[in-house]
């Protein structure tokens, strides 16, 4: 897809990936239009030129004000990158029902509600591409965020039946994996700790600025999966070729870091 003069709905859009992504897609000359609940940040980086839709993504309201706002704007909405999410790292027999619940809403339920607002829309206008920013997480079970995990997974298995859903609508969908990405994503969890032998790792993480540019190509090339850094892929190798050997390893690393946190 050239990107030129295209509409890109982006969620979660107000800072991380999201805000990586606005700059990424303007550069190219598309319009923005983005949603998430801090106006300030927003409008700080949608600009004069992008729009702007303050609110919780969770909230059917706010949803449908976006994706009208956007037609009423712009006329068309080419992409949609459903970015807005959030991390749990609580053991799953252990965490809050109630924020279980929350995250599966806003990492799966709330994408699942953008495509059917933006689908129709796109069939009319003869395609689109629906971009579901997910997680290496979502390819190979991460014990020390279960329920995240989880919801990843959903999305990602989602997203493979959409794209063939839509195929005749000239629709196409991507599945984004990042592996550890440095972004506040971590300050914003809705229980539990990350772990500090996890934590340390981050100094092997990429930028969300790469983050994004790996997602707008994968987007002008029509990529079905955007894992990066792309060594991700021989994690997910090893999960299908060697899967005793991946869960021995991620055990250690589990273990290692309850240790860290009774000491």
């Amino acid at each position: 897809m050239n990107l030129q003069g295209k509409t890109v709905l982006i969620t979660g859009a107000s800072e991380g990936i999201g805000a990586a992504c606005v700059e990424a897609f303007r550069k190219r000359g598309a319009r923005i239009s983005v949603v998430a609940r801090s106006r300030e940040k927003l409008e700080r980086l949608a600009g004069p030129d992008g729009l702007v839709t303050a609110g919780d993504l969770t909230d059917p309201e706010v949803r449908a004000a976006c994706v009208e706002a956007t037609l009423d704007r712009f006329g068309s909405i080419d992409v949609l990158v459903n970015n807005a999410g959030i991390g749990l790292y609580t053991p799953s027999w252990q965490a809050d029902i109630a924020d279980i619940r929350h995250l599966m809403e806003l990492n799966f339920f709330v994408p699942v509600a953008m495509a059917q607002l933006v689908v129709p829309h796109m069939a009319g206008q003869g395609g689109g591409v629906i971009v579901n920013v997910g997680s290496i997480a979502g390819k190979v079970t991460l014990p020390w965020m279960t329920i995240y995990s989880a919801s990843k997974f959903a999305l990602g298995s989602w997203t493979d039946g959409l794209r063939l859903e839509l195929k005749s609508k000239g629709i196409h969908t991507i599945t984004v994996c990042p592996g550890y990405v440095k972004t506040g994503f971590q300050d914003h969890m809705l229980g539990g700790r990350v772990p500090p032998s996890i934590r340390r790792s981050k100094k092997f993480a990429i930028t969300a600025e790469q983050c994004a540019e790996a997602i707008v190509r994968g987007v002008e090339r029509e990529k079905r999966t955007v894992l990066t850094p792309a060594v991700g892929w021989a994690l997910v190798a090893v999960a299908r070729l060697l899967p005793g050997l991946l869960d021995w390893q991620l055990y250690r690393m589990y273990r290692g870091a309850e240790a860290s946190d009774e000491s």
